[in-house]
């Protein structure tokens, strides 16, 4: 009865942090303050002020939680993206995930080096973890906001795509810094393999999971768990062979990201939920890790305020700025994109790996991180104001709590739902009038909660909700409807 008590105790404890946690995101509406700032500064209170919490997290229970964190998250922002939009961007998600990962490590290195006296092997440890960006904190940034055009596709494949190379930068460094007989050629090598190996597996088990996604379920609650246990069947996979797991779990996610599959949206709604606890959980986890007073009594918060400011004004504009020139972007775009790269889980798990590596100076590069990532949290809420003066597209997506749905035993290909927006074509239009083709049928509109018939007479407002049966072409359609992306 004791240990039931102790452990009622301890589940109490916890679904009452979280609870408080998810509470701060009313706080969040009201504060121009991302949510991931305040678990993160949040939990790094807590410890401080109750240092019994962290007793029973080690370093290597916070690296298994980024890890797992950060499988969730990139099988959840692979779906977001989706195979379409990721090839309307291929070419800068590529050139920034790869050479702009390796160009960031290199500057942060060089600098940390010149203006903060770390040795060379520190410097490029920390170059390494501080070079991906994060998907996770993207979105939660974000919020109910969409970055339209090719820019946020650019902004969000690219923090999917760096995190894969970013880890495998840093497993290199960590082998050559720790003396296991690794030369500059065979890290290359490791490299490359790990890159290739995980492309080919993310490959063969987004294809695979397609097929499995039409198979048939008994419960309509196991089909997002089979797209989970899939993708942490395609992370074990490539990890036995050799390959980036992490770069496979993406990959996958893009793949089905666009599949017209049964019970889609639950699988997406359920993912997306994953990750957003996935996201609360590592950065209370890395809190957790740290005691407050020993970093500002220690000086690692003045070296972390400066490799924030190398990052975002030096390093991050300066690689992608020149990565981006063959892009065809608009002035205000290219610079929210320069200006956009936003630290998160990644680097937690990263300066984990330097701390279980034993390298010199890892405590010092753990307390740097996390320093830098809660300040480039904080960065991410100027994002709103930055695209606003850059004139970027950057639309409200309204919530929708109520889900009127139809189930049906086969696959309704021809169904379409639209948004009708602000200086659309179809705005102010009367249905008559507007040019649907001979294989289009609205079918119902929603306005301001309502059904409505589609009588012909009806005006088409801003916000209205247009069903339409179609066999017509989806682009023209949504530009009818909701303008142009």
């Amino acid at each position: 009865m004791e240990e039931l008590a102790e452990f009622g105790t301890l589940v109490f404890v916890v679904a009452a942090g979280f609870s408080l946690l998810l509470l701060t995101s009313k706080v969040t509406e009201r504060l121009a303050v991302p949510a991931p700032a305040l678990f993160l500064l949040g939990a790094g209170v807590a410890s401080t002020l109750f240092p019994q919490l962290s007793e029973h997290l080690s370093i290597l229970t916070v690296e298994r939680i980024a890890t797992v964190a950060l499988l969730v998250i990139l099988l959840d922002g692979g779906m977001h993206v989706g195979l379409r939009r990721f090839r309307s961007a291929a070419f800068p998600i590529a050139s920034l995930g790869i050479f702009g990962t390796f160009g960031t490590a290199a500057i942060v290195a060089v600098g940390a080096h010149a203006l903060l006296d770390f040795d060379w092997t520190t410097s490029f440890i920390l170059g390494a973890a501080l070079a991906p960006t994060d998907p996770a904190v993207m979105f939660s940034v974000l919020g109910n906001r969409e970055v339209g055009g090719r820019t946020g596709t650019i902004l969000e494949g690219e923090s999917g795509a760096n995190d894969p190379v970013g880890i495998a930068l840093m497993i290199g460094i960590l082998e050559f810094a720790t003396g296991a007989g690794a030369s500059a050629w065979v890290i290359a090598e490791e490299f490359a393999v790990e890159m290739v190996v995980g492309l080919a597996v993310g490959v063969a088990g987004g294809l695979l999971l397609l097929r499995l996604m039409r198979v048939s379920l008994p419960n309509a609650g196991l089909y997002p768990l089979r797209v989970l246990v899939a993708g942490g069947v395609v992370y074990g996979a490539a990890s036995a062979v050799g390959g980036s797991g992490f770069l496979a779990v993406f990959v996958t996610g893009l793949i089905v990201g666009d599949a017209r599959a049964p019970y889609k949206g639950e699988i997406e709604r359920f993912h997306t939920a994953l990750a957003s606890l996935a996201e609360v959980t590592v950065f209370v986890a890395l809190g957790l890790t740290i005691d407050l007073a020993d970093l500002f009594s220690g000086g690692e918060w003045f070296d972390g305020f400066v490799i924030t400011l190398l990052l975002a004004l030096v390093a991050r504009p300066l690689v992608v700025g020149l990565l981006l020139l063959p892009v065809r972007l608009r002035v205000g775009e290219r610079m929210f994109v320069m200006l956009g790269g936003l630290k998160g889980a990644v680097p937690i798990l990263l300066a984990a790996f330097a701390l279980l590596a034993g390298v010199d100076g890892a405590g010092r590069i753990y307390n740097v991180v996390f320093v830098v990532v809660a300040l480039s949290i904080l960065q991410g809420a100027t994002f709103p104001l930055l695209a606003r003066r850059l004139r970027v597209p950057m639309r409200e997506v309204d919530p929708e709590p109520w889900d009127v749905s139809i189930r049906l035993r086969d696959e309704p290909r021809d169904i379409r739902r639209f948004v009708a927006r602000a200086g659309a074509r179809a705005v102010g239009a009367r249905i008559r009038v507007l040019p649907l083709g001979e294989h289009t049928w609205i079918s119902l509109v929603i306005s301001d909660g309502t059904a409505r018939p589609p009588r012909g007479s009806y005006t088409i407002e801003a916000g209205d909700e247009i069903l339409a049966i179609s066999r017509e072409d989806d682009a023209a359609l949504r530009r009818l409807f909701e303008g142009a992306a």
